[in-house]
């Protein structure tokens, strides 16, 4: 399978290396991004087969006033993460803002394209994260957005029954992009750092993933799928003595 694939949040890490990759299979490229710079530097590299959307998922104005069109294909890539903080002590603002994004921008997009994805019987990809099923601490926005996004995507499957398209929730582990250096406010140190001599997953290997999903036959429907590099396994229960 090919056609038109819309992928959000192209401007950098998984989206932008897999407007890469399903580009180079012979897909028709449409990409979101906030940073207009970045998406002319990937028009000027993709050529034709990429078309750049500045968007914010958080405008939901902005969502609601995209023209209708004609897309084979959601990767619904886009997201962010507040600073690891526990909640108690965080702002309020940067995790609202996570919700937004992570939450209410993929819905409105989601219904937005819905229309044209079951009448072209195609495919919709939601990248959660394994924060949706095992916690750390400072992870409360985010890992309960993306279980959002895992559970959104097993239920919307049943809202779609019948229809033919197939939904997807892929939940990646470690991958070194620049999450972390934007997550921690632009501390490239602490990113190293979190990343040092483990070999994490790359955007490239998730991309491969991706394109891998996109590709099965019709008739096969990739429920859940959860990524781990090699080196990343499971904590085992905390204890806090006389608390």
């Amino acid at each position: 399978m090919n056609g038109t694939v819309f992928i959000t949040g192209t401007t950098a890490g998984i989206g932008e290396a897999s407007a890469r990759r399903f580009a180079a299979a012979g897909w028709e490229v449409i990409g979101t991004g906030r940073r207009r710079e970045r998406l002319q530097r990937l028009t000027e590299e993709l050529g034709e087969a990429f078309e750049p959307v500045e968007l914010d998922m958080r405008d939901m104005e902005a969502i609601a006033a995209m023209p209708d069109r004609e897309v084979d294909l959601l990767i619904n890539n886009a997201g962010l993460a507040p600073p690891m903080q526990p909640l108690q002590e965080a702002d309020l603002a940067p995790s609202l803002g996570v919700i937004e994004t992570n939450i209410s921008g993929l819905v409105a997009l989601t219904r937005k394209l819905l229309p044209g994805l079951i009448e072209r019987k195609g495919g919709i990809i939601n990248l959660s994260s394994v924060a949706a099923t095992y916690p750390y601490r400072g992870g409360a926005v985010y890992g309960g957005s993306k279980a959002f996004v895992r559970q959104f995507s097993l239920d919307l499957r049943c809202d779609l029954h019948g229809t033919g398209v197939r939904v997807t929730s892929v939940e990646p582990g470690m991958i070194e992009t620049e999450f972390t250096i934007v997550r921690t406010g632009g501390d490239k140190a602490a990113s190293d750092a979190l990343y040092a001599n483990m070999n994490p997953m790359t955007a490239e290997d998730t991309a491969e993933i991706l394109l891998w999903i996109a590709s099965q036959p019709r008739h096969i429907n990739v429920n859940t799928i959860e990524l781990m590099p090699t080196s990343q396994s499971f904590a085992g229960f905390v204890v806090a003595r006389d608390a």
